[in-house]
């Protein structure tokens, strides 16, 4: 069962990447976008994030980046399993709600809506939420420390990504939230402001 887990894992990752892919086609046109060196500094996190996590081309053989963290048993490959499917369900499910608003880069769209239903009710960014949640369900499934660190360095680039939103997306949105009672203002402009188009 843990050989089966360890393989198919890689599978509903790539998955999720073709989903992704073909959902993107369906978004609105872009009105603004983050600048090409923020994106590449973010790109080039989760690239190098990922290598850590899945060992492309087995780049990580030896050394300490190999020790094991959790052993090989399986309920931590299980459960490691079963936070990585909660984790790209979760990102589904917001992908889903956000439809046309959502981009890979930072970019306002054209005709942008504030979304405040679905998982934007529960967490601020549910789709990065749902990444380092399933990434994280990952690194237990292989249980190496390169695994853990992958996690920590794709949450790096999740980070800069959420600075970048709060900046293009705070002044964009500004009109929307003003629509929301006072009691509620404070909190839904902070949450969901930068929670638009995750």
């Amino acid at each position: 069962m843990i050989l089966f887990i360890e393989h198919w894992i890689g599978y509903t990752w790539l998955a999720l990447f073709i989903i992704w892919v073909l959902a993107g086609v369906l978004s609105k046109r872009t009105a603004q976008a983050q600048t090409g060196t923020s994106r590449l500094f973010q790109a080039g996190l989760a690239f190098i994030g990922l290598m850590l996590i899945f060992n492309f081309n087995n780049w990580f053989v030896s050394g300490w980046l190999t020790s094991r963290i959790t052993p090989r048993e399986a309920p931590y490959v299980l459960g490691g399993a079963i936070l990585t499917i909660a984790g790209i369900l979760f990102s589904l499910w917001a992908r889903a709600i956000l439809g046309s608003n959502w981009s890979a880069a930072v970019t306002i769209k054209e005709n942008h809506t504030l979304v405040r239903r679905g998982p934007y009710q529960i967490v601020r960014h549910p789709i990065y939420t749902g990444f380092l949640l399933g990434l994280l369900g990952t690194s237990f499934v292989y249980g190496f420390a390169r695994c853990f660190i992958g996690v920590l360095v794709t949450g790096s680039g999740i980070l800069a990504q959420v600075a970048d939103r709060r900046a293009i997306y705070g002044a964009a949105l500004r009109p929307a939230i003003s629509g929301i009672p006072p009691a509620g203002a404070c909190a839904h402009s902070l949450r969901f402001v930068t929670a638009a188009v995750t």
